[in-house]
C-alpha cells in the first residue's frame, strides 16, 4: 500500500511539474511574441505544447495554433503545416485556419491539397467581410491555375549562385558600379555583426556583404564592409541612387521590452566607405514598418513598403518624391499594385518597370514577382511565369544594366525556409545605344546630360554615370535625335534609326563636348606642305566642324592656325593666317555666314600646353609644359623635338561669343520664350518684362 501512494504521489508531481513547466513555457512564448521574436516564441510553444498531456486535447489544439502562427511567420512551412494539421486533429481550428493551411500547402506546391482547403476558408468565412475572404478567393484562383502556369515556357534560365551564398539566408542583391562590377546583398551569414542570435529568425542579424569583379570580369569572393555601415542590429534591402553615391536601407532597431519597427536608413559614399546610417524622416507614425527601399531609375522617386494606415491592406508600396531637404509626401500606388495581402521588395529594371512580390495577387505559391509596366493610364501587370518564379518565396530583383539579366533571391527547395541567391535570364531582343560624353581633346563630362527625342513621341533627360556614359532602349522604326550637353560647354547632337533588329545589338554614339572658355584642337586637319592648301583627308574633320556651328547657332568663333618655331616669325605668321582663311572659306562655303567667323593666323607665338590627355599619349612630357623653342631644344632628343614640332602645327578654335542673332538692333532678344500656357498674343514683347 505504501508504494502504491509513492507511485500515486510521483506521478503526481510530475503532472504538477510538467504543467507548471508547459504554463511557464506558454508565457515566456507569448512575451517573445509581443516583441516580434517569433523564433524564439515558437521554441517556447513547442516546449509547451510536448509538455501538455494528450488527453487535453483542446489545449494542445491551442498550443498548436500559436505554434503553427510562429512557424508560418518564420518560413519553415512544414513545421507550420504540420502544427495546424494538430489544430485540426484537436478540433480547434478557427475561421482562418484552412485559410493558412492553403497558404502554405501553395508554398509546398501541393495545389490540390491547397484548393481544398482554400475552398473550406471561403465557407468558413462566407457572410463575413474578413478580407480574408477575398484573399481565400484568389488563393483558389491561383491553386486552380498554378499547374498549366508552371508548364509554360517562359524563356527565363534560372541558376543557384553558391559563389554568393553561406550556410544561412542570403538575400535582396543589388548591383551597384558604372559597369555593374559590384553586387550588394543581405546575408544572415557568421561573419556578420553581433553576437546573439535574433529572436526573430535564430540566425545572426542580417548585415549587408559585397563581392567585386575582377578586370576579368569574374566575381570575387565576398567581402564584408569595413566601415560602420553594419551593427549589431538587423542590416539590409538596400537601394543606390544613380550616381552610386547614397545607399538606402532598412534597419531594424532593437528595444527588449517593445515590438520592433523596420525603418529606412541612409548611408552615404565618401573615399571609397559606406558612413553610418543615419534615419531618414518619411512620417510620424512610429507604429508603422517602412522598409524595402527602391530608388526610381531618374533618382526622383523613392518607392518602399510599409503597413501604415490608408493602404489597401497587409504591406502595400508606396512612394514619396526625393527633395533636397529630405522626402515629400508619401502617397499608395494603389491598385492594381496592391492588393489585399503584402506586396514587398519593389525594384526597378532602368527602363522603367516595377518588379515587385506579392501573395496578394494569384502565384505558384509564397510571395511571386510580378511586373508593372508604366502605361499612359496607369500600370499594367504581369506574371513572369516559372522558373523565375516558384511555389516558395521570390523577390529581391537586380538587373545588369538595360539587359533582362541580373540576380534574385528565393527560398525554393529549402526546408529550413533560407534564402538564397539565384541568377537568371531571359532571351530578348534587345537594342540598345550607349553614348559617351566627353570634352573635345579631354576627358569625361559626367555632369553631362542627353536629350532624347523620337517621332515616337519619346521625350527623355538622360544622366550619364562617372564615366560619361549612358545605356538606353530604343525601339526599332524610330527616328531618334540625341542632343548631348553640359554646362560650360557646346552641344553635340547625333541621330539614329534602326529600322529592324533580330538579334540584340548595341549601337555607340560619341559626344565631343567643345569647351566655350578654352582652345579647342581640331584635329586631321592638314594643308600642302609649305601652302596653305587644304589636302583631301582634312574634309571630314571640317564637315564635323560645319556640324557643330549648325547645332550651335547662336555662336561665333576664333580659327587659328598655328606653326611650329621653325622658320622666321614673319613668315610663320604670314603662313598660319592664310591657313586659317582657307578653313574659314571651307566653312563659308558650306553655309556658315562670314560674321560668326574670325580667322587668325599666330605663327609660333603661341606654343602649345600639354594637357593631361596629351602627356598620357607622350610620356615624356607631363601636364602643364609648354612647348616653347628652349623647352624643345633643352630635350636634346630629334625625335622628341620632332614629336613637339608637330604638336605645335596644329589648328584650333575658340568661342568668342554665345548670342549671335539673339537680339534685334535695339538690343532686344527677338525670340521671347512664353510660359506655359500663355499664347502668342499674351507673351511679353520686350526685356522689360523680366518674368524669365
Amino acid at each position: 500500500m505504501r508504494r502504491l501512494f509513492t507511485i500515486l504521489y510521483i506521478a503526481l508531481a510530475t503532472a504538477l511539474l510538467t504543467g507548471c513547466g508547459a504554463d511557464s513555457a506558454m508565457k515566456k512564448g507569448d512575451k517573445f511574441y509581443a516583441l516580434g521574436e517569433y523564433f524564439d516564441a515558437a521554441t517556447q510553444y513547442k516546449k509547451a505544447y510536448a509538455q501538455t498531456p494528450t488527453k487535453e486535447r483542446a489545449l494542445r489544439g491551442q498550443r498548436a495554433m500559436k505554434m503553427a502562427d510562429c512557424y508560418e511567420r518564420i518560413n519553415q512551412t512544414q513545421r507550420a503545416v504540420a502544427a495546424y494539421n494538430n489544430v485540426v486533429r484537436y478540433k480547434q481550428q478557427d475561421s482562418l485556419t484552412q485559410f493558412h493551411l492553403g497558404t502554405l500547402l501553395m508554398k509546398n506546391g501541393d495545389y490540390k491539397n491547397a484548393e481544398r482547403a482554400f475552398q473550406q476558408a471561403i465557407d468558413s468565412l462566407t457572410g463575413t467581410d474578413s478580407p480574408y475572404q477575398l484573399l481565400a478567393r484568389e488563393g483558389l484562383k491561383a491553386a486552380r491555375q498554378a499547374p498549366d502556369l508552371r508548364k509554360k515556357d517562359s524563356k527565363y534560365s534560372v541558376k543557384r549562385e553558391d559563389l554568393f551564398n553561406s550556410r544561412r539566408s542570403d538575400f535582396s542583391p543589388m548591383l551597384c558600379g558604372d559597369n555593374n562590377d559590384q553586387l550588394y546583398f543581405t546575408s544572415t551569414r557568421n561573419q556578420a555583426q553581433g553576437d546573439e542570435l535574433s529572436g526573430i529568425t535564430g540566425m545572426k542579424p542580417a548585415d549587408i556583404f559585397f563581392s567585386q569583379k575582377d578586370d576579368k570580369g569574374k566575381w570575387g569572393k565576398v567581402q564584408t564592409i569595413d566601415s560602420e555601415l553594419n551593427s549589431a542590429l538587423d542590416e539590409g534591402a538596400c537601394s543606390f541612387t544613380p550616381d552610386g553615391r547614397t545607399m538606402y536601407l532598412t534597419q531594424c532597431k532593437t528595444d527588449p521590452d517593445y515590438p520592433r519597427y523596420a525603418t529606412i536608413v541612409t548611408s552615404q559614399r565618401s573615399d571609397a566607405a559606406w558612413s553610418k546610417p543615419t534615419d531618414l524622416a518619411i512620417s510620424r507614425d512610429t507604429l508603422s514598418t517602412f522598409a524595402h527601399p527602391a530608388v526610381s531609375p531618374d533618382g526622383q522617386w523613392l518607392y518602399f513598403v510599409s503597413d501604415m494606415p490608408g493602404g489597401q491592406g497587409g504591406y502595400d508600396i508606396w512612394r514619396a518624391e526625393l527633395l533636397q531637404s529630405g522626402v515629400g509626401p508619401v502617397e499608395n500606388l494603389g491598385q492594381p499594385i496592391n492588393s489585399s495581402g503584402n506586396e514587398m521588395f519593389p525594384t526597378f529594371r532602368p527602363n522603367g518597370d516595377l518588379y515587385f512580390s506579392s501573395n496578394g495577387h494569384p502565384g505558384l505559391g509564397g510571395l511571386d514577382i510580378f511586373i508593372a509596366k508604366p502605361t499612359e493610364t496607369g500600370w499594367m501587370m504581369e506574371h513572369p511565369g516559372y522558373p523565375l518564379n516558384s511555389q516558395g518565396d521570390d523577390f529581391g530583383m537586380t538587373f545588369e544594366g538595360l539587359h533582362n539579366r541580373g540576380y534574385f533571391s528565393s527560398n525554393r527547395g529549402d526546408a529550413r525556409g533560407w534564402d538564397h541567391i539565384y541568377s537568371f535570364e531571359k532571351s530578348e531582343v534587345l537594342v540598345t545605344v550607349k553614348g559617351w560624353v566627353y570634352e573635345m581633346d579631354g576627358y569625361e563630362l559626367p555632369a553631362g546630360q542627353v536629350y532624347m527625342v523620337g517621332n515616337d513621341g519619346t521625350n527623355r533627360k538622360l544622366s550619364v554615370k562617372g564615366d560619361g556614359s549612358f545605356t538606353q532602349e530604343i525601339e526599332t522604326g524610330v527616328d531618334y535625335v540625341f542632343l548631348g550637353t553640359c554646362k560650360g560647354f557646346l552641344n553635340h547632337k547625333e541621330e539614329l534609326r534602326v529600322d529592324t533588329a533580330t538579334v540584340s545589338n548595341e549601337y555607340v554614339l560619341q559626344f565631343p563636348l567643345a569647351n566655350i572658355s578654352a582652345p579647342v584642337l581640331i584635329e586631321n586637319i592638314f594643308y600642302d606642305f609649305d601652302k596653305a592648301t587644304l589636302r583631301p583627308e582634312s574634309a571630314t574633320a571640317l564637315d564635323e566642324l560645319v556640324k557643330l556651328l549648325n547645332e550651335n547657332p547662336n555662336i561665333t568663333i576664333e580659327l587659328s592656325a598655328h606653326t611650329d618655331s621653325r622658320g622666321s616669325d614673319q613668315y610663320n605668321e604670314r603662313l598660319s593666317q592664310r591657313r586659317a582663311e582657307s578653313v574659314v572659306n571651307y566653312l563659308i562655303d558650306h553655309g556658315i555666314a562670314a560674321d560668326r567667323l574670325t580667322p587668325k593666323g599666330y605663327g609660333e607665338m603661341k606654343p602649345k600646353t600639354i594637357k593631361r590627355k596629351v602627356a598620357e599619349r607622350y610620356p615624356f612630357l607631363k601636364e602643364g609644359d609648354v612647348l616653347t623653342e628652349a623647352f624643345i631644344a633643352g630635350l636634346k632628343d630629334p625625335v622628341l623635338e620632332d614629336s613637339c614640332h608637330q604638336l605645335n602645327r596644329r589648328t584650333e578654335f575658340i568661342v568668342l561669343r554665345t548670342t549671335y542673332g539673339m537680339f534685334d538692333e535695339q538690343g532686344r532678344l527677338k525670340n521671347l520664350p512664353k510660359p506655359k500656357g500663355t499664347t502668342e498674343a499674351e507673351a511679353p514683347k520686350s526685356q522689360d518684362d523680366s518674368w524669365f
